[in-house]
């Protein structure tokens, strides 16, 4: 039978910023220097839309050349890519407990794929299913080398697997990702999957800390519960980051719906387009001209037809010019 999260499923996707950065860092390591077009539109203090996120694992991997350059990224994860959730199962007293979590608590790192614990027979198993298409081998191979590596740390390596199970077919030779993982390998499996002895579950973790634990599941739950309200307006917000001189139309097309539709949904969020629309720009602007962008460039990349309507809307937003906004004076 399969134990699934109670918590409601976010219907956007996203990662957590540290997951990202993960990858970027690997890519770093690696001599491979992502677009900077893509890494312009990562928010400093929200998550990684999942196009944005997708488009980043196509260009590490069509860049690394690499066929296993997914497992060796989640051979490399550390707990601080895992946001909040990699601290919480840190602080569990044994593994058990921790999966249990992992269940409940993965959608603060990415809501892309979903955790399930399986008994089959004489063996457990850690099922992870990915929701996204970009890259899927190389991304679930990732969460799988991740998960099994972070739990032989936090176990001292006691917790090991009997076999890690691909749906897919092996891009190389068994023998190397047997090698990576230090684990025997099963492809062309019916699910991506750790399987292991039940037992194991009660294996003690070495960085247990129950009052952490008690400290940090409170801070979790307000996150994941932050991430399940973030609605519709968060999800267009998205739209309008990547495509900024879309209107209400064509991003309510994208979405599924009509123009009107979309005006009614946002009005139940207490948000209207025009204010979402607004206030994204103006945040993305002032980025852009702190980061000393010519005004002219930012006005195209932002959609206006030309300088001078930025800069009216610009003093509408913010109260003076781009020119004065530019000044120390005007950010102190």
């Amino acid at each position: 039978m399969a134990h699934k999260t109670t918590s409601t499923q976010s219907q956007k996707t996203s990662v957590t910023l540290s997951y990202t950065q993960g990858v970027m860092q690997a890519a770093a390591r690696r001599g491979i220097t992502l677009p900077q077009n893509l890494l312009d539109k990562l928010q400093a203090d929200g998550r990684t839309p999942m196009h944005l996120q997708d488009a980043i694992w196509e260009y590490y991997c069509a860049s690394s050349n690499d066929p296993l350059v997914g497992l060796k990224l989640g051979m490399e994860l550390q707990v601080i890519h895992l946001d909040l959730m990699g601290m919480l199962l840190m602080s569990c007293e044994t593994q058990g407990e921790a999966l249990e979590l992992l269940l409940e608590y993965y959608p603060i790192v990415g809501d892309g794929g979903e955790f399930i614990i399986r008994h089959e027979g004489e063996h457990c198993l850690l099922i992870y299913e990915p929701f996204y298409q970009t890259r899927r081998r190389e991304r679930v191979e990732t969460v799988l080398a991740c998960v099994l590596n972070m739990t032989r740390w936090v176990t001292d390596g006691i917790f090991n697997v009997v076999r890690v199970q691909f749906i897919c077919e092996a891009e190389t030779e068994a023998r190397l990702y047997e090698e990576e993982l230090q684990a025997p390998v099963q492809f062309n499996a019916n699910t991506n999957a750790l399987v292991f002895n039940p037992g194991l579950q009660a294996t003690p973790l070495i960085q247990a800390n129950r009052a952490m634990r008690d400290q940090l599941r409170p801070l979790a739950d307000q996150m994941l519960q932050e991430l399940e309200q973030a609605g519709l307006g968060a999800e267009v917000q998205a739209l309008i980051r990547q495509e900024p001189g879309w209107g209400k139309e064509r991003i309510a097309e994208k979405l599924g719906m009509s123009g009107r539709h979309l005006v009614r949904k946002l009005q139940e969020e207490g948000t209207t387009f025009k204010l979402l629309r607004s206030r994204l720009l103006q945040q993305r602007a002032e980025e852009m001209l702190k980061q000393g962008l010519p005004v002219s460039e930012v006005a195209k990349a932002l959609g206006f037809s030309d300088e001078s309507a930025f800069g009216k809307a610009f003093k509408r937003w913010a109260g003076i010019t781009p020119a004065l906004f530019r000044q120390p004076s005007a950010e102190s």
